[in-house]
C-alpha cells in the first residue's frame, strides 16, 4: 500500500525525515520530529546543526563539499530511517526543496520550524507579506539591487558575518544611506542579539555568522523601477543596445511568464535578458554574444542592475547555441540576417515558446519579411522620434525604425 500523501508520520514508506531545528536544539523539536530524529539511522546536517541535536544513536555526517556530493549517498539509503536537518523552515530557501526534486513526496516526513524571515518580523513588529524576501547563502550580493525600493521592508538571509557591511555599504553607495540596517543574530537561543545602525554609519563588529539582516530602505537615492525599458545610460554600452522604448516594446512581445528560460541571441551590452531577469525572480536568461569584449560588459551590466544569476555564452550563434538549456523565449536582437541563426532559435523553443526579433537593416528585415511569410506571426514596425536641440530651439530626431517579427511555437 502506498503512503498517505498527506501523513507526516514516519513509516508506510516515508524513510527520509527533514527536521528543522533552532538555536534551542532538541529541546526546541515537537514530539514528532524529535522522535523522527532519534529513530533515524544516519542524520546528516551542517555542523552546527549536528551540534545542536546532541549526541545521538544514529551515525552523523556533516555536508560535503559541494553538498550535491552527498545526495547519491542519501538516496542509496532509500527505505532505511535517515535524517536531514535543516534551520528552521527546511522549505523555505532551505535544503527541503533540492532534495524533494530528488525523492517523492510520498517518502518524505518533514517538520518545519519557524523561518529567520518569520522570527524577525515577530522581533520586529513588521508584517511579512509586506517584507522583501531575498537569501544571499551562496549567492552573489547584487541579487538585493532590484528589491531597494523606496520605503522598502526587506528581509536579508545573510549566514555570512560580513555580509551585513556589505549589504550597508551598498546601501550608501546607491543613496540610501539613511536607511536603518538592523542585525539579528542566532534567534530562538540563548546567543540572539538585536543591533542596529545606520547604511552610512554602520559600525557593528563580531557579527555572527547566523544573522538575518532587516532593512526599512531610507533615503533618495537611484532605485530601479518596476516597469520595462529602463534608461538606456544605466546600461554600459558601445552603440549595440536596444533603446528603451523598443527593449520595454519587446519585452512586453516575449510575454515572460514564472520560471521560463530566456535565449538572448546576438545579445550587444545584454539589456534585454537583463530586464527578463528582473520580471520575476524565478526566471533565467542566457545571453550570447560573440565578442568577448562585448560579453565582458553583459556580465558587468548584469552585476550592477542587479542580475547577477544571468548566464552568459561568449560565441557565435548558431554554433554557439548546442548544448544550452531549451529556451522557453528566444530574442535575435542582432545578426538576424545571419544564415541559419533564426531557424536554429525557432528549432531549440518549447511547444509554445515565444520567439521576437528585432531588424534595423533591410537585410535583417528580409529575413524577418520571410519568417513572416513562412510561419505566420505578427510582424509589427516602430517609430520613434526624441526632442533634440536644434541651436537654441528643439525639434524633433527621429531614431531607426525597427521591425519586430513574433511568433509562437505550436
Amino acid at each position: 500500500m502506498s503512503a498517505d500523501p498527506l501523513s507526516s508520520r514516519p513509516g508506510a514508506g516515508r524513510w527520509l525525515s527533514i527536521v528543522g531545528i533552532g538555536e534551542d536544539g532538541r529541546a526546541g523539536l515537537a514530539p514528532p520530529a524529535a522522535a523522527a530524529l532519534e529513530g533515524a539511522r544516519m542524520v546528516y546536517g551542517g555542523r552546527r546543526h549536528l551540534a545542536l541535536a546532541g549526541s545521538l544513536d544514529a551515525e552523523m555526517r556533516s555536508w560535503p563539499s559541494p553538498i550535491q556530493d552527498a545526495y547519491p549517498k542519501i538516496l542509496a539509503r532509500r527505505g532505511e530511517p535517515t535524517c536531514i536537518l535543516a534551520t528552521g523552515d527546511p522549505f523555505h530557501y532551505g535544503i527541503g526543496a533540492e532534495i524533494a526534486r530528488l525523492v517523492p513526496p510520498a517518502e518524505i516526513c518533514a517538520f518545519p520550524q519557524v523561518s529567520a524571515f518569520s522570527l524577525a518580523c515577530a522581533r520586529l513588529g513588521w508584517p511579512l507579506a509586506e517584507c522583501g524576501l531575498v537569501t544571499l547563502h551562496g549567492r552573489a550580493l547584487a541579487r538585493i539591487v532590484p528589491h531597494i525600493q523606496p520605503g522598502a521592508r526587506l528581509l536579508v538571509l545573510s549566514w555570512d558575518g560580513a555580509t551585513p557591511a556589505a549589504l550597508a555599504g551598498l546601501l550608501t553607495e546607491r543613496g540610501f544611506g539613511a536607511s536603518l540596517v538592523t542585525v539579528l543574530e542566532a534567534m530562538g537561543g540563548p546567543r540572539e542579539t538585536i543591533r542596529a545602525a545606520r547604511a552610512d554609519a554602520f559600525e557593528l563588529a563580531l557579527i555572527d555568522p547566523l544573522n538575518t539582516v532587516a532593512i526599512a530602505v531610507a533615503g533618495a537615492g537611484s532605485a530601479l523601477p518596476l516597469a520595462p525599458g529602463l534608461d538606456d545610460a544605466l546600461f554600459e554600452n558601445d552603440g549595440q543596445l536596444t533603446k528603451a522604448e523598443i527593449r520595454a516594446l519587446t519585452l512586453a512581445a516575449l510575454r515572460p511568464h514564472p520560471g521560463q528560460h530566456l535565449w538572448d541571441i546576438g545579445a550587444g551590452a545584454g539589456s534585454v535578458a537583463i530586464e527578463w531577469m528582473l520580471r520575476h525572480p524565478t526566471v533565467r536568461a542566457t545571453a550570447i554574444e560573440a565578442r568577448p569584449d562585448r560579453a565582458a560588459r553583459i556580465r558587468r551590466n548584469a552585476e550592477t542592475l542587479g542580475a547577477p544569476d544571468l548566464t552568459v555564452v561568449t560565441g557565435a550563434a548558431p554554433s554557439a547555441l548546442a548544448g544550452l538549456p531549451a529556451p522557453d523565449a528566444v530574442f535575435v536582437g542582432g545578426g538576424v540576417s545571419e544564415p541559419g541563426l533564426l531557424a536554429a532559435g525557432l528549432a531549440a523553443l518549447q511547444p509554445g515558446g515565444r520567439c521576437v526579433a528585432n531588424a534595423v537593416t533591410l537585410q535583417g528585415e528580409a529575413a524577418l519579411l520571410a519568417a513572416f511569410a513562412a510561419h505566420g506571426g505578427s510582424l509589427r514596425r516602430f517609430g520613434v522620434e526624441r526632442a533634440s536641440p536644434v541651436g537654441g530651439l528643439h525639434g524633433w530626431r527621429p531614431a531607426m525604425p525597427v521591425t519586430q517579427w513574433a511568433w509562437t511555437k505550436p
